[in-house]
């Protein structure tokens, strides 16, 4: 096969509390403007169980991908009876024009479960025609999802239609064919070409089994740069295991995604303010957010070593999120002492923002990373045996330690 790369939320019934041995009170600072009780509530019952938030367009695509069926491959949190998707032309310069789109279970590789396979309609409607800057939600259909599992989202895309919209850091592979129309082929024998990214695909909602859904926001650490490829061990992927399906967990980390700044040709997504209404406070039933984001502002050049800038983006967040309902946890920044542009000025920043996050009584609840995988005999340095081995990103290994930090009781 030829490998497409793209350049190409009460406690919890049946579940105890855990907290992070040896760490500081992972939950410190309760905010005074904390939300008692929860406005937000799944609508209809629809609660998002896999979503990746839009992060910019493929280089070098003006023509789109016409003729090109995708078969992505996404991994559920919570299951249901009952599915929709969601599609993306956020990034599109032309109207996007889906001539059909399927869902099914994951069998083998690319192909579909037996039985499982369901064609797509918007409106009533086989296809949809997506504005620019835009997107889709497709209508419900029966289909018995099961937490944990894979799914496959098929587009099929007829014409030329701009730029595509996609995610790059999917630690994923999907599947495609540029030979037509293959998205009802419960086999996968035409999809002979291989993808690391999602492309057009942002969400799945399912119905009839989760209560309410959790967004995690953040950049590569929690996008789940260095863990296993195809393993499912980003953190929120182990957060999900702990939840046993009881909620959703919506993953909208984007790689090298920054809270301020843009960074213009690269597909780090907008920053968490631009894209905040889009990746969460427009995903329905969503009970908590946490939110662990800032580490690129401060390690990325420009860098960003003034704290209130930061911290002042953070009280910005959590108003907007309280405004619809929504409890946030702030997450402190983990270590980074060893990484290339690690040097004391930029390590007295993340100090002065991680002790916001502890001690200002901004956010609801803290989950004090920072504490569960640095190393007790550097403390400025992340434990060996979580660290990937670029002394940034967490391994496996760290992402669990880093799910076993929340409280489930503070979701």
């Amino acid at each position: 096969m030829r490998r497409f790369v793209a350049v190409s939320a009460a406690v919890l019934a049946g579940i105890g509390l855990l907290t992070t041995p040896g760490s500081a009170n992972p939950d410190s600072a309760n905010s005074g403007s904390a939300v008692p009780v929860l406005a937000q509530h799944a609508v209809g019952g629809w609660v998002g169980t896999w979503a990746a938030a839009p992060a910019a367009a493929v280089p070098n695509t003006p023509d789109g991908y016409p003729g090109y069926s995708i078969r992505n491959v996404v991994h559920t949190s919570a299951g249901g009876g009952r599915a929709r998707v969601h599609l993306s032309n956020a990034f599109g310069a032309a109207p996007l024009t889906f001539g059909h789109v399927t869902v099914a279970v994951q069998g083998t590789g690319p192909d579909a479960a037996a039985g499982t396979l369901r064609s797509l309609t918007f409106g009533g409607a086989p296809g949809v025609v997506v504005p620019a800057g835009a997107e889709a939600l497709s209508d419900p259909v029966n289909l018995r999802i099961p937490a944990d599992t894979n799914l496959l989202v098929t587009t099929y895309v007829p014409a030329k239609s701009g730029p595509v919209t996609y995610h790059p850091a999917a630690a994923q592979t999907s599947y495609f064919t540029r030979d037509g129309d293959f998205a009802a082929s419960e086999s996968g024998a035409p999809y002979t070409e291989q993808t690391s990214v999602w492309h057009y695909v942002s969400g799945v909602d399912v119905q009839g089994g989760a209560d309410a859904s959790i967004v995690t926001l953040g950049d590569s650490i929690t996008d789940g740069v260095g863990s296993a490829a195809g393993a499912n061990h980003r953190w929120p992927d182990y957060l999900a295991d702990r939840l046993h399906g009881r909620y959703g967990v919506l993953n909208a980390g984007i790689s090298a995604n920054r809270l301020l700044l843009d960074v213009p040709g690269s597909g780090a997504g907008q920053n968490a303010l631009s894209r905040f209404d889009r990746d969460v406070l427009s995903v329905g039933g969503v009970r908590t957010l946490i939110v662990l984001e800032g580490i690129n502002d401060i390690q990325q050049d420009p860098h960003q070593t003034d704290p209130a800038a930061i911290t002042s983006a953070y009280r910005q967040l959590v108003a907007q999120a309280h405004a619809r309902g929504i409890r946030v946890l702030g997450g402190t920044l983990t270590p980074f002492k060893g990484w290339r542009v690690y040097d004391d000025t930029l390590e007295a920043t993340r100090q002065a923002v991680n002790s916001f996050i502890r001690t200002s009584g901004v956010f609801d609840g803290v989950v004090d990373f920072d504490a569960a995988v640095r190393d007790p005999a550097d403390p400025l340095r992340m434990l060996l045996a979580y660290d990937s081995g670029d002394h940034l990103h967490p391994g496996d290994a760290g992402y669990e330690r880093m799910a076993a930090a929340v409280r489930l009781d503070r979701l």
